[in-house]
């Protein structure tokens, strides 16, 4: 069986605050003392669209089965689709993967 892969937001009170307001507290998962993040779920394939796009970042398939290292504006961009699109799937990754790409033509 595939390990589902991740891309892991961390949660500051604003931003959980802001999941909130819009009625998406439900996709905060409680960490470390307290600490709240979400999961973005990606595909194999978006994984590897993600891993061209920013070279800088790491899959750790070892352990946590998550890409790591994304640059926080990235990570703040895909925060911002997920409470745009409602979800934390790979429907917001497509969305993710197709305006980075524009970024950089």
């Amino acid at each position: 069986m595939s390990q589902k892969i991740a891309i892991n937001i961390w949660l500051n009170d604003e931003r959980f605050k802001q999941l909130e307001k819009n009625g998406l507290g439900n996709m905060a998962e409680d960490r470390l003392a307290g600490m709240k993040m979400i999961r973005v779920f990606v595909s194999e394939e978006q994984k590897d669209k993600i891993m061209l796009l920013f070279p800088m970042a790491k899959y750790d398939s070892s352990t946590t089965g998550t890409i790591e290292l994304l640059p926080r504006d990235a990570k703040d961009r895909l925060f911002d689709l997920c409470v745009k699109m409602k979800r934390t799937d790979e429907e917001v990754v497509d969305r993710f993967i197709e305006e980075e790409e524009r970024r950089k033509k």
